[in-house]
């Protein structure tokens, strides 16, 4: 069977960010890998990297108490449909914006922790 790497690419980028959660999650399973792994020994590696980080990942690791009020932050920091800020608060831990400033990172924290969600800054 070939294997067609420009048309995957180009299937992945039309996708949504819920298609696209779908996706990992299924990949997780069939292959019994977890996608989350790489990033926190790559995190734990770097310590003495954080002093001088000019971008940042802003993530959501629990939406808290008030869902509802945790997708309407996300929708209003990242522009996203309604369907697409559930499925990323849905599927925490997600990456809400990513390569972000110190400060437009902390601003983002705090908006979502306003509301009881539960944000890393990556």
């Amino acid at each position: 069977m070939a294997f067609d790497k420009d048309s995957i690419i180009a299937s992945l980028k039309e996708a949504s960010i819920t298609d696209l959660n779908d996706l990992v999650k299924a990949i997780e399973e069939e292959f019994d890998v977890s996608a989350a792994a790489p990033v926190a020994v790559a995190g734990a590696a770097g310590g003495d990297a954080d002093a001088a980080k000019d971008s940042y990942d802003v993530e959501i690791t629990a939406s808290g108490d008030q869902k509802v009020k945790a997708i309407k932050a996300v929708r209003e920091i990242t522009g996203l449909g309604l369907k697409d800020a559930k499925g990323l608060v849905d599927g925490a831990p997600s990456i809400v914006k990513e390569g972000v400033s110190e400060d437009e990172a902390n601003d983002i924290k705090a908006k979502l922790e306003e509301v009881g969600a539960t944000v890393t800054l990556k």
